[in-house]
């Protein structure tokens, strides 16, 4: 352990630990993390004393500052690229309507017992007499190497006392491909209403954070499968399900999610297109109708979906700013690509595309690849080459035209100009017919051609041209 240890941070809060006659340990993540050999620059430090005052003493030997939270018993500081937080060890006991703690002094022993997972109840010693020993009472070593989340103690209590632990064990074993242990699983199962005194807050960080893991669909089969997703995320279990009318059925649209959102995360790390993944068919439940002789059709979830989007994000308590119009955007215009991907590819609707998704059309591509999901090779096959026809018609189009972020080359202000009218129904008519004439393809995207167009426009609906000297 010593090896891991060789940061001068942890040889000075030794060094206090005898001056004071205090036991400090590290604790927690970064010991998991030791062995899990992922780099960690948050460490836990639990004194079995005032840990705040502990604190001050290591930030006054380093002439740093340190950030107090008394009403949490705890004291943090940052130095070099480390952060450090310190806590007194204690002993916890709960309320049913909190997960609010009663906080107690205690021993380490009962700072581990109070921990979430036994791989988060490892600790280190770091005093001088036993510095850099491995403290592992609940054998959390042989559950790293098993890959087990399990609880230090009886479950049902660790997550009936703080049920957000419910949602960190299943995060945990989505960031890490770990197995919840079979009677913590069951514990979760059972008390998974409890979830109800969490804060919506708190109960979104863990699922973006879930969301955030290399493979989500691990957490969100977990979710699923314990009745959590139920309760935190009802829309997204009405996905579930196949429905079979004269023996035809349609596929799950809950698993193919999952499927597009795994899919999505082997291209990109934001957060918000996984969301789009997450959400691009929300609305298929609310859309589904049976046809006699063709088959059962999802018309219009694009759209209903990219209504939904703004209620979901209220509901959980996502950011309602760019981030929330961007899943919107790709919640609308997912079929858009696949549409093209699928028919001859025209340069006006390629121009549609480019004009409607602007700087987003990247994503927009990502998450329509990611929704590739039959099990056909041929489709599949198919699809792909056909996307790359696209991709190589978006880029063509946009070089040529400049259609991304599309700008009128022709303003209200000059129409109102040129032919000496007021703001009103004329101009907005003749503004379409400029965008339209553009994005068909009728004339080229330059001020000239759009000039041009608009005084045999306005001619044909009966105005004037006042000013013949309007800038070409």
């Amino acid at each position: 352990m010593k090896q891991h240890l060789q940061h001068p941070i942890f040889q000075l809060i030794s060094k206090l630990a005898a001056e004071h006659h205090l036991h400090v340990y590290a604790i927690g993540g970064f010991v998991r993390d030791i062995f899990l050999e992922r780099p960690s620059k948050d460490i836990d430090i639990v004194v079995i004393g005032n840990g705040i005052l502990f604190a001050e003493s290591v930030a006054k030997k380093l002439n740093i500052k340190v950030a107090v939270f008394k009403n949490f018993g705890t004291a943090s500081l940052k130095y070099q690229d480390l952060e450090i937080e310190f806590v007194g060890a204690r002993k916890e006991s709960y309320r049913l309507d909190s997960r609010k703690p009663i906080v107690e002094n205690g021993t380490l022993e009962d700072d581990q017992n109070r921990r979430d997972f036994t791989i988060n109840a490892l600790a280190i010693s770091l005093n001088p007499e036993s510095f850099g020993e491995l403290l592992d009472p609940f054998n959390g070593i042989a559950d790293l190497q098993q890959k087990l989340i399990r609880t230090p103690l009886n479950p049902v209590e660790t997550f009936s006392d703080d049920p957000l632990r419910m949602l960190r064990a299943i995060r945990f074993a989505s960031q890490l491909n770990f197995r919840i242990d079979d009677l913590a699983l069951t514990a979760i199962k059972n008390i998974a209403e409890r979830i109800s005194i969490v804060s919506q807050e708190r109960i979104t960080d863990e699922l973006n954070k879930i969301i955030l893991s290399k493979k989500p669909s691990i957490g969100f089969n977990y979710l699923f499968d314990t009745g959590l997703l139920h309760k935190i995320f009802p829309q997204m279990t009405a996905l579930y399900g196949v429905e079979y009318i004269d023996g035809k059925g349609h596929k799950d649209n809950f698993y193919h999610t999952l499927q597009v959102l795994d899919n999505i995360c082997e291209t990109t790390d934001d957060l918000w297109l996984r969301w789009a993944a997450i959400l691009h068919d929300i609305a298929k439940p609310a859309t589904k109708r049976f046809e006699p002789g063709h088959g059962w059709t999802f018309h219009g979830h694009e759209d209903k979906g990219a209504r939904q989007v703004p209620k979901i994000f209220t509901q959980l308590k996502l950011p309602l700013n760019e981030k929330m119009k961007l899943v919107q955007k790709m919640v609308q215009l997912h079929l858009r690509p696949i549409v093209l991907a699928q028919s001859i590819v025209t340069d006006s609707a390629v121009r549609r595309l480019l004009f409607e998704a602007g700087d987003d059309i990247e994503g927009l591509m990502l998450l329509c690849k990611a929704d590739i999901t039959t099990k056909n090779e041929y489709k599949v096959k198919k699809y792909r080459q056909n996307f790359e026809l696209v991709q190589q018609k978006l880029k063509d189009v946009e070089e040529r035209d400049s259609i991304r972020n599309w700008q009128p080359p022709v303003t209200g202000t000059d129409i109102m100009q040129l032919f000496g009218i007021k703001e009103g129904r004329e101009v907005g008519i003749i503004k379409n017919q400029i965008r339209e004439a553009i994005l068909e393809g009728e004339i080229p995207n330059s001020r000239e051609a759009a000039l041009n167009f608009t005084i045999i426009k306005g001619l044909e609906i009966g105005l004037k041209v006042v000013d013949k000297d309007l800038q070409f």
